[in-house]
């Protein structure tokens, strides 16, 4: 934390811009004297004054810095910021040590996770979520940064390690669009938040198949634009570091730019899928069977040509598709 004593008083709104709710709320008058630090504030006021305000110059900076403190780590603009996750191995259901040594999952990295319904996907997050410390079914271990976690990951109900998507997704709230991505942004107390909103609707409006406004009510969104709002959203606003999509092959959404605006806010996304295209989009994927990671594939060059065909025959189907919902006579393209 920089030392806030030789901060002016308009360097620090411009810095950290919930300052002024905390000027209000502690009922210390800063009108007219932007231009000074917190020093010379306090000077300008008798020892009398400042007894009859309730304010003691020291403590109320050392309360600034903490303020501070607490909402840098609420916006997620700590430092403390995920690199990596690593999985430990543990155990499957019958008891046998998982296929893997270690797996070291990087910021802006894509990981599949492929296996039969059932099979223990769903585990394998929730160990990842409540970063694991051998205290769960698996007894696997989740390393932060390569380090035992804070606790926070665990206890706090603002910091999420992981935030998920899945195709089952419906509003209820009565709220356009605009006023619903305003919301998260105000929670967020984001900067420049009209730039931001505008942002996340054109992304969200990239990545659907039909577009739509931003003073559409929410819940007249087809199922392909909610996602592609929670997408934009997550991707923009949300300060989880960990994306989980839940089986978006019949999402309706570009899946390839989905996952590149992921990357792009330097997010690690990990997708349960049975999509061929989508596991191997990934740069890994996990196999799990028996409720175990059974072992992890690196995506091969001969993988990545095979991707190429399946993309370009999406590419095909999804003409002819756009073709039916035009009401043209199909022909050969």
């Amino acid at each position: 934390m920089e030392n806030i004593h030789s901060f002016k008083i308009k360097e620090l709104l411009n810095k950290y811009p919930f300052l002024d709710s905390f000027f209000k709320n502690n009922t210390l008058k800063i009108s007219g004297k932007e231009h000074l630090t917190l020093r010379q504030v306090f000077a300008e006021f008798d020892e009398d004054t400042l007894e009859d305000m309730g304010v003691e110059p020291q403590l109320f900076i050392q309360q600034i810095t903490e303020f501070i403190t607490q909402m840098n780590t609420f916006l997620g603009k700590d430092e403390n910021k995920v690199k990596s996750v690593t999985i430990l191995p543990g155990n499957d259901k019958s008891g046998n040590i998982e296929g893997f040594d270690k797996l070291v999952i990087k910021q802006g990295e894509i990981i599949s996770i492929v296996g039969p319904t059932g099979s223990g996907k769903s585990r394998l997050l929730a160990d990842i979520e409540w970063v694991a410390q051998e205290d769960t079914p698996t007894k696997r271990k989740i390393l932060i940064n390569n380090d035992i976690p804070d606790k926070k990951w665990r206890f706090s109900s603002s910091d999420k390690l992981v935030a998920q998507l899945s195709q089952n997704m419906n509003f209820v709230m009565d709220l356009t669009v605009y006023e619903f991505v305003e919301l998260h942004a105000e929670s967020r107390l984001v900067e420049n938040k009209d730039n931001v909103i505008k942002r996340i609707i054109e992304k969200a409006n990239d990545l659907a198949g039909e577009s739509f406004e931003p003073d559409t009510p929410i819940t007249s969104l087809s199922g392909g634009q909610s996602r592609a709002l929670m997408i934009a959203d997550t991707a923009i606003l949300s300060k989880s570091p960990i994306i989980l999509i839940d089986e978006i092959e019949n999402a309706g959404i570009d899946r390839k730019r989905a996952l590149s605006l992921l990357l792009s806010e330097d997010k690690v996304v990990l997708m349960a899928t049975h999509d061929p295209i989508l596991a191997l989009m990934g740069d890994r994927r996990i196999v799990i069977k028996n409720g175990g990671i059974h072992k992890v594939i690196e995506t091969t060059d001969q993988e990545r040509e095979i991707l190429s065909t399946l993309e370009e025959m999406d590419r095909t189907i999804l003409a002819y598709r756009t073709k039916l919902r035009s009401g043209e006579i199909i022909t050969k393209i």
